[in-house]
């Protein structure tokens, strides 16, 4: 350049002394045909459509109840209208005042003050615990493993993990605390065998067919949650006759639902094991939801900006409905004229806080590890994160070109410690397992090629350290669209699916349809895994028959339907990684 008489511009110059200083050189910034700067756009572009995790988790998450109980819960006078305070003597009814104790139905619709007042603090701290996981599994990933993969809690797991798991406000078999200590044990034993080497071995036992749908089925469980009421836009409510149908009505026109028992004096009380379920029967003025249309909005807002590409699709569509939901006085408000709506626009007007978590951090609990709900939690944890952990690693080093012709690729060892070491933490914050995120793409896309991507990620996490009272303000129906649409990306996978051959589509559709529908997928799993085996037990037996020359001829001719198909399925796990 010089000889030709043109200087280099700042940026050039910039680049070409980062790449020659000892950051450049420890990164690999030449040998990788990168540049300090890309790495900063590719960074960014990665968060900006990841970001959407900071609201998502922790609004999932808080769902579970977290660390909140009975003992949360506050006295109430038997007279609605009455506050606590004033309940004594006799109401202008003529009804004899008294307060009464919480019982488990504090805890759902409608929600005792007390044990709102605690899922705040909750989802302040898992806030927090969303951003400190992914900052420091991305630092883990760009430091050692020098790779452009972000890291945070994943989607699906942290779904399983709050409804299956833990339950609606703690409505599951398993305790929230209890359940972290699963996360936590998940993660050691990820650790251990992420350490020897049998991450990728493990993630082939599976069948191919439950392995490819496993995803899409994640992805129809995410989008069944992101169209509910509590969760998501309202768009689906109960019906007594088809279980589901069209709801979308505003507040005021819901009813909540519980399976109680009438005693022969006429007492009506709740079955013992049920709950209440908090505003999911629409009674009339259906559609005419506003938050349901505001959030039809963004969905739009997301959707157009997918079909043209744009970066951070996600955040563009949340960031346009929370910000509407943020003026007060309107339908749409996130901030309502109650006792808690003005005291969640009071920590809102704070803008700028440091939050530090009170409640979740080292939250485990080891007191139910005897139990069979414990270990389904744990082995279900570890299946996931197995399967799409490395089927992400693998994929994303592919799109990158690190990959050689066996799949291997520079770093494996340390972005396999990476992401089981960021479960472990994560479990420790209070959250669900941490994972690479496809979303990585984004940066790869940009010209990302080493860790320092992964840096300028936990960079943006940092930072959001400060936003607290920003992101605890985001409203269900804000997160609503995303989960639906992150629903959509994850379907792409069912293409790898060979329809025409039953031993595979009838595994992958029972996969598939249980996870949504059963609202588990732990079920969907056990369901494709128990129907691929029963479908080929016909065929195994014979090659064992065969092989010990009690059986001739079919089975060892290749004749059984199916089994040279089993054999072309042996040279296809390579493939099938990548879910």
């Amino acid at each position: 350049m010089e000889e030709s008489g043109v200087k280099p511009s700042p940026l050039g110059r910039l680049n070409a002394f980062v790449a020659k200083s000892r950051v450049g050189k420890r990164f690999k910034l030449s040998e990788r045909n990168s540049s300090f700067t890309t790495e900063l756009r590719a960074g960014t572009a990665t968060f900006l459509t990841m970001a959407y995790i900071l609201a998502v988790n922790a609004s999932i998450l808080t769902d579970s109840g977290g660390t909140c109980s009975v003992s949360d819960c506050i006295p109430l006078c038997n007279v609605p209208t009455i506050s606590p305070s004033n309940c004594s003597g006799t109401s202008p009814n003529g009804v004899s005042l008294r307060l009464v104790q919480p019982d488990e139905s504090c805890k759902f619709d409608p929600v005792n003050p007390g044990y709102s007042a605690c899922l705040d603090k909750i989802k302040k701290d898992l806030i927090v615990a969303t951003v400190a996981s992914s900052l420091i599994g991305c630092v883990i990933m760009g430091a050692f493993a020098n790779l452009p993969l972000a890291l945070a809690p994943g989607m699906g797991t942290n779904a399983y993990f709050a409804y299956t798991v833990v339950g609606f406000h703690g409505s599951g078999n398993v305790p929230y605390k209890t359940a972290l200590a699963a996360v936590f044990i998940e993660g050691l034993i990820f650790l251990l065998i992420s350490a020897v080497g049998l991450r990728a071995k493990l993630a082939k036992l599976v069948p191919l067919p439950v392995r490819i749908s496993s995803s899409a089925g994640i992805g129809l469980f995410l989008a069944f949650i992101g169209l509910q009421n509590n969760q998501g836009i309202g768009l689906v409510g109960y019906s007594s006759s088809t279980l589901v149908t069209l709801g979308a009505c505003p507040s005021s026109a819901r009813a909540s639902l519980a399976p109680v028992v009438t005693a022969a004096n006429g007492t009506v009380s709740l079955i013992p094991g049920g709950t209440v379920s908090g505003g999911i029967y629409c009674l009339h003025d259906r559609m005419e939801s506003p938050t349901f249309w505001l959030a039809v909005v963004g969905f739009v807002i997301i959707a157009y900006c997918l079909v043209k590409n744009v970066k951070g699709a996600m955040i563009y569509g949340i960031v346009f409905v929370t910000a509407v939901s943020w003026f007060r006085n309107t339908s749409v408000t996130a901030f309502p004229n109650t006792a808690s709506g003005d005291s969640a626009y009071q920590y809102f007007k704070k803008v700028v806080d440091v939050h530090t978590i009170q409640s979740t951090a080292g939250a485990l609990s080891f007191k139910g590890i005897g139990k069979g709900y414990f270990w389904e939690a744990l082995v279900t944890f570890l299946y996931v994160d197995i399967l799409d952990t490395t089927g992400t690693l693998y994929s994303m080093a592919r799109f990158a070109g690190f990959a050689d012709t066996n799949g291997d690729f520079e770093g494996q060892y340390y972005a396999f410690m990476s992401d089981a070491s960021s479960i472990v933490v994560g479990s420790l914050l209070g959250t669900s397992p941490v994972t690479a995120f496809i979303e990585s793409s984004t940066g790869i896309r940009e010209g990302g090629r080493t860790g320092l991507t992964a840096l300028t990620v936990a960079g943006y996490f940092f930072l959001a350290f400060f936003l607290t009272p920003l992101l605890a303000s985001i409203p269900a129906w804000a997160v609503g669209p995303p989960l639906i649409l992150v629903g959509v990306l994850m379907m792409k996978s069912v293409v790898e699916i060979d329809w025409n051959d039953m031993r595979q589509a009838i595994p992958a559709f029972v996969t598939l349809i249980l996870m949504p529908l059963t609202y588990s997928i732990a079920y969907g799993l056990i369901g494709g895994i128990g129907t691929y085996m029963v479908l080929h037990l016909w065929d195994w037996t014979e090659e064992i028959l065969a092989k010990f020359g009690i059986l001739k001829g079919s089975a060892i001719n290749g004749e059984i339907n199916g089994a040279d198909h089993h054999q072309d399925n042996e040279g296809a796990n390579e493939k099938a990684l990548d879910v």
